[in-house]
């Protein structure tokens, strides 16, 4: 339920990138990417709703500068990933595409879950275990419905588009006021795409939009069960202004899963990675440098495919 990530900068020099299309169960094509030397222990990352995987390519570069395999990709519906011809979206759907990802990286790898890409994580772990660890940005399995609802409006305000990148960058800046620095075109052309009339529209499937707010009750009894159930290393990064957690859903999360490490960050709003990235990206690599000196591996790594 994330939406829209700052297009942060590195002082580190750009890994490496490979670019790759993975199919689903169902046939829809997952637009994949890696960072970095593939011989290194994997991380994958899974975006919020309304995102693509590009909002974690500041962490990625630094990440596999850092000696690790990122793994980023558009969740189906989005970004350069296939929508569904019929626009049936379910949540299992979504589960099915992140175990396969995390398969077909070789390994057991860690995940990075924002928002929605979290709870679908949860979702997995509980189901098929494909990770060895999860870190949860901004997301408990109950959640503060006032601020998913702010989110949905928005998603929901511009049916038609935008006429130009500098309306899209003027109706983000007024959404998300706290921000200091406005979208630029080329962080834009990551988020938009021009439809046949020209107009500049979300590059996320809108039929989404029901499937986003079906049956939240249920799936949220659901996932707090399967919270429980996980056994893995844990890391929930939660923004300190979000309005889409809050210290009651952490409370109640910590509860259920007491071995969890909980980092808040003081200048973070429920964009955990694009309002403070720097921060963010320090967090998360100091919990899986812990996790790789916890259990390194006595012999080299094998590329994939071998």
């Amino acid at each position: 339920m994330v939406l829209v990530a700052a297009n942060l900068s590195t002082a580190l020099s750009d890994a490496a990138r490979r670019a790759e299309t993975l199919t689903a169960h169902d046939g829809v094509a997952l637009a994949i990417e890696h960072f970095g030397d593939e011989q290194n222990a994997a991380i994958v990352f899974a975006h919020g709703f309304g995102q693509t995987r590009h909002a974690w390519d500041g962490t990625a570069n630094t990440l596999a500068q850092a000696g690790w395999h990122p793994i980023t990709a558009d969740a189906r519906g989005h970004g350069d990933s296939g929508r569904r011809d019929d626009g049936d979206y379910h949540y299992d759907q979504f589960v099915d595409d992140l175990v396969r990802i995390a398969r077909d990286s070789g390994e057991t790898p860690v995940l990075v879950g924002a928002s929605m890409g979290g709870l679908i994580g949860l979702a997995a772990q509980a189901l098929h275990a494909p990770f060895r660890a999860l870190v949860l940005v901004d997301i408990t399995p109950r959640w503060e419905s006032a601020g998913v609802e702010r989110i949905l409006a928005f998603m929901r305000a511009h049916p038609d588009g935008f006429s130009s990148y500098d309306e899209a960058a003027d109706e983000i800046a007024r959404y998300l006021p706290h921000r200091t620095e406005r979208k630029s075109e080329a962080s834009l052309r990551q988020l938009l795409v021009r439809d046949d009339q020209g107009r500049l529209r979300w590059h996320w499937d809108p039929r989404m939009l029901d499937f986003a707010t079906r049956d939240a009750e249920t799936l949220q009894r659901d996932l707090l069960a399967a919270a429980a159930t996980i056994r893995v290393p844990v890391l929930l990064v939660s923004g300190a202004r979000s309005d889409v957690v809050s210290a009651e859903t952490i409370a109640e999360f910590l509860a259920h899963v007491p071995h969890a490490r909980h980092v808040r960050l003081a200048d973070a709003t429920h964009m955990v990675a694009g309002d403070a990235n720097d921060t963010f990206t320090r967090v998360v690599l100091e919990f899986v440098q812990t996790l790789q000196s916890e259990t390194a591996p006595s012999n080299p790594r094998p590329h994939r495919g071998q």
